[in-house]
């Protein structure tokens, strides 16, 4: 009877090696930080579900990402706005707010940097 949990358990952790699940991160941290006016976005929902940790693992598709962007002096809160990715399998996504002036509500959300998630593969 241990002999045969114990195959059981050595099937199971080496099943759990053949799944590969494709995966992605939004982060609301820029990438650059050197580039004037551009600043980090707090990532409120991707397709009306929200989130409370940064990054956000999602998977790939079609997304539609609301940020809230930084706020402005004399002002609590920064405005929102919506972006739409093609998330690509195993790939960090970096988003960035932009805007003309640091004293300005407008921003425009961008994707500030791609990467590869380093070990992930996908299927």
């Amino acid at each position: 009877m241990k002999l045969k949990l114990t195959l059981l358990a050595a099937v199971a952790v080496l099943a759990g090696c053949e799944t590969f699940d494709t995966f992605a991160y939004i982060d609301g941290n820029r990438y650059f930080r050197a580039n004037i006016n551009t600043y980090s976005v707090i990532v409120l929902d991707v397709d009306g579900k929200h989130y409370l940790h940064n990054p956000v693992i999602i998977d790939p598709g079609e997304h539609v990402i609301r940020v809230q962007g930084p706020r402005v002096p004399g002002f609590r809160f920064g405005e929102s706005r919506s972006i739409s990715l093609d998330v690509k399998p195993c790939t960090r996504y970096y988003l960035r707010a932009f805007k003309e002036s640091p004293l300005q509500h407008d921003f425009t959300p961008e994707v500030d940097y791609e990467e590869a998630i380093a070990g992930c593969r996908v299927a």
